[in-house]
């Protein structure tokens, strides 16, 4: 009879999700696995086991974090620019600690942990075909700078750093109308 697994992927989520939580909090020289693991309900052993080490677990959750950020893009992607900027705020909104993680330079003291261009980069596909289907000529150009402005008004809103009563919404629509009036009609929905 085969054995049973001992970690499954309910687990393997929940160490992801709780080591962003924890390197956030803590930074990551100062986030022990023995601290990840109890607040995720596990050993340090499940995590040696699952991914090698901090090192590797690093890496696993700015992977994991591309992935769903990427896949969130990839959802929102029919609805043209405006919304894959609204899924781009709501997808930090939902998980800051881990774009926080991604965009934050905080694992620069573990080599091969930080975010990897071509992956955060390919995150943006759905974004570039936008970009492309306004007919831009110099798209990457174009991505980079949709991103930067959607980028610095959710990093700021999570950083909360404007006025107490900022209007986030409004702000990040504000956001949203400038890119479309710079990029074109083209990267909206069909009306």
């Amino acid at each position: 009879m085969a054995r049973p697994p001992l970690y499954d992927d309910a687990l393997r989520e929940r160490l992801l999700e709780v080591t962003a939580e924890v390197v956030d909090r803590d930074g990551a020289a100062r986030a022990a696995l023995r601290d990840i693991a109890k607040a995720a309900g596990t050993s340090t052993s499940a995590i040696y086991t699952l991914y090698g080490g901090k090192g590797e677990l690093l890496a696993a959750v700015i992977e994991h974090g591309f992935a769903s950020f990427g896949a969130s893009q990839e959802q929102a992607a029919p609805g043209g620019l405006r919304a894959l900027g609204l899924a781009y705020r709501e997808w930090a909104l939902a998980h800051p600690a881990l774009y926080r993680l991604m965009f934050g330079g905080g694992l620069e003291d573990f080599a091969g942990c930080e975010p990897d261009p071509a992956s955060a980069f390919a995150s943006l596909r759905p974004l570039r075909a936008a970009i492309a289907a306004a007919g831009t000529d110099d798209v990457d150009r174009a991505a980079v700078a949709v991103w930067a402005q959607v980028h610095g008004a959710v990093s700021l809103e999570l950083a909360r750093v404007a006025p107490h009563d900022a209007d986030w919404p409004a702000v990040y629509d504000a956001v949203l109308d400038t890119i479309e009036h710079s990029w074109g009609a083209a990267g909206r929905a069909p009306a």
